[in-house]
């Protein structure tokens, strides 16, 4: 069998080659190749010079090394992430790519053919094989371009801009040029003159293609896969602020081009334009100003005009302070970015920038300073409303002796519904039996300030708060918020060790068997006359794609019914619109994000709308209500368990008393 496949190989076309090149045509090619190659590296260089030229990235390791190398395999070698999040263009790309990487040996080959020396022959058996290998990619790789070609300029997705690139059209060309020429070599004889046109056209193409590489968006091919492989390992991870490197001088954020390190200049320089951060932003799909394109590309702009060296402000000319802080930080744009580019960073980067130099002046936002400054939570009330709701709900005070230190946060232990979220908790704990306690006291954990750009009142409330938890012996946690089990478990790393927590919904996913809940199945529904409840769920943004928890809350969400699912659902849920601190900054301009996302949940026809974040509740219940006359009913994941639960069980049992 193998015998007679090698025999039907060994009979097909082969690829034709010129048979011999004169001098002077040695001498143009290769006058032809080093010219490629030095407008390549004048622009390249240029680039790269930049990159190095910028500051050190603070607490940036490379060890461990193992996740960058399956992060480089999974995401640039098996286009997986571009694939997944954009199927039919992901695949059309992914084609290309492979065909680049298929044709490095055969481009080799080509340029050693035009000096005289070529190591694969079209008559060897390995040569003729390769040649066919690589003519199958060709073939792919000409369908995929063609695809790309029609769906950037005939369909047009409005996220990739309004303005149509020529460069990205003859670069189209030129790939395809490279394709049908090759493949156009198996039809010819090797004698011919048609062999000797093609080959030099070709290397035209070869040729023209490699210096436009560093000038247009294509840059990408060289620099993405440094990019992803050198990224910071966590999502939407913010680096500390870099120590002075001399005496009297101080990180504020990214101020000017002074304060742009290695990897964020790198990651604008891989942008490739492809718009996923726009498409799936929550700013940009409600009318707000800001586009995280336009912000990563604004920053390339700063480099190209001034560079890494320039004490010229980044907000201004080249990107808009007001875009800036319309971020909600839900990381949308990051999670689909394919070249491996950090929005969240930099855009608090620039946040940091204008807050800790005063340039930012939002009324809101002084306020939320102010009384995180002088108080302990966010919404500005008096601590002794905390204490009059712990001591109504009988909540036991840590004392060291309890499992679980349950967190109230912010909107736990001020917000009435977030109250209510606490004391439906507290009930499903009692009944479970678990012990738990809360704090005499807390401080918020500095989520909003952190994410708005203040790091001096951050840090404030992180050691304050790790303080308080070393004091009181705390071992592990809970909280509701997910905003919270953030902050705590990654940001405060910066000023300490925190202790482990989780959020409510991996708790209550641990023991949702013994939760009791209404029978929902088939026979019950039509004995008792009626459909089984229907629960759409929202995924918070900082509990999906910060922590990748998904299951658990639909876990317990399905306690109270059958779970539909919106059109945008787990790493592609729409963001609630409170996150980044907006929650505390008053009205938006344009469509409120809460009031998009909540007619979509409301679309499904569920009945209920679960939560498992109280910003996320808060958030809803205007947005449910302006819907319609009946909006569906919202409940914390919380509430539905507890919704079964029989008579509450007094809140002292679980101190352990």
């Amino acid at each position: 069998m193998v015998r007679q496949e090698l025999s039907v190989l060994m009979l097909m076309p082969t690829l034709a080659e010129p048979e011999h090149f004169s001098l002077a045509e040695k001498i143009i090619f290769t006058a032809a190749v080093l010219t490629s190659g030095w407008l390549f590296g004048q622009r390249f260089g240029v680039v790269l010079k930049k990159i190095l030229a910028s500051k050190k990235d603070p607490n940036f390791h490379l060890f461990p090394i193992g996740k960058r190398v399956w992060d480089f395999f999974w995401e640039v070698l098996c286009q997986a992430k571009v694939i997944r999040e954009r199927p039919l263009p992901g695949l059309a790309h992914a084609l290309v790519f492979w065909a680049f990487l298929a044709f490095a040996l055969v481009t080799l080959n080509h340029c050693a053919v035009g000096l005289g020396i070529g190591f694969l022959s079209p008559d060897g058996l390995i040569g003729r094989w390769y040649f066919y290998f690589a003519a199958a990619f060709a073939l792919a790789c000409a369908a995929g371009i063609a695809g790309l070609f029609i769906r950037r300029f005939l369909v047009r997705p409005r996220w990739l801009g309004a303005k149509v690139s020529w460069e990205s059209g003859f670069i189209a060309f030129l790939i395809f040029a490279l394709m049908a020429t090759y493949l156009a070599s198996f039809t010819v004889a090797d004698s011919s003159v048609a062999a000797r046109i093609l080959w030099w056209l070709h290397t035209a193409a070869l040729l023209t293609f490699l210096p436009l590489i560093p000038h247009t968006k294509h840059l990408h091919l060289v620099l993405s896969p440094a990019t992803i492989f050198l990224s910071r390992g966590t999502f939407a991870e913010i680096p500390p602020l870099r120590d002075g490197e001399k005496e009297g001088e101080e990180d504020f954020g990214l101020v000017a081009g002074t304060d742009l390190t290695q990897l964020v200049t790198l990651q604008t320089y891989s942008c490739v334009e492809c718009g996923r951060c726009t498409e799936h932003c929550p700013a940009a799909n409600t009318g707000k100003l800001l586009n995280p394109k336009e912000i990563i590309l604004g920053v390339r702009a700063y480099l190209n005009d001034l560079g890494p060296a320039s004490d010229q402000p980044l907000l201004g000319k080249y990107n808009s302070q007001e875009a800036v802080f319309q971020c909600t930080t839900c990381g949308a744009c990051e999670f689909q970015c394919p070249v491996g580019i950090e929005h969240v960073p930099i855009l608090v980067g620039l946040r940091r920038g204008a807050v800790n130099t005063g340039e930012w002046d939002n009324s809101y936002g002084s306020k939320l300073f102010l009384a995180l400054e002088r108080g302990s939570n966010a919404l500005g009330i008096s601590p002794a409303e905390r204490d009059k709701f712990i001591q109504k709900q009988e909540l036991p005070i840590f004392d060291g002796s309890q499992e679980y230190c349950l967190w109230l946060g912010c909107m736990g232990g001020y917000d009435p519904k977030g109250r209510d979220i606490i004391t439906s908790f507290v009930q499903v704990c009692n009944f479970l039996g678990v012990s738990y306690g809360v704090l005499r006291k807390e401080k918020c954990t500095g989520d909003p300030v952190r994410r708005l750009g203040n790091d001096l009142v951050f840090q404030q409330l992180a050691e304050a708060n790790l303080e308080n938890f070393a004091q009181n012996k705390v071992k592990k946690i809970i909280s509701i918020c997910p905003h919270c089990v953030r902050t705590i478990q990654e940001d405060w790393k910066e000023y300490g060790t925190p202790p482990e927590i989780e959020h409510h919904s991996e708790f209550l996913a641990r023991y949702k068997d013994k939760i009791p809940h209404p029978t929902q199945d088939a026979d019950h529904a039509a004995n008792s006359g009626h459909a089984p409840a229907t629960i759409v769920f929202h995924d918070p943004c900082y509990l999906g794609r910060y922590r990748n928890v998904y299951e658990e809350p639909r876990a317990v969400a399905a306690l109270a019914g059958n779970l539909v699912e919106p059109p945008r659902n787990r790493e592609r849920s729409f963001c609630c619109g409170a996150g980044g601190g907006l929650a505390f900054l008053g009205e938006e301009t344009g469509e409120r994000v809460s009031h998009n996302r909540a007619a979509e949940l409301v679309a499904t026809g569920a009945q209920t709308v679960a939560t498992a974040c109280p910003f996320c509740n808060t958030m809803f219940r205007d947005a449910l209500a302006a819907t319609g006359e009946a909006p569906p009913q919202l409940l914390d994941i919380a509430q539905i368990a507890a919704r079964n639960l029989p008579a509450a069980e007094p809140a002292a049992l679980a101190s352990g008393d």
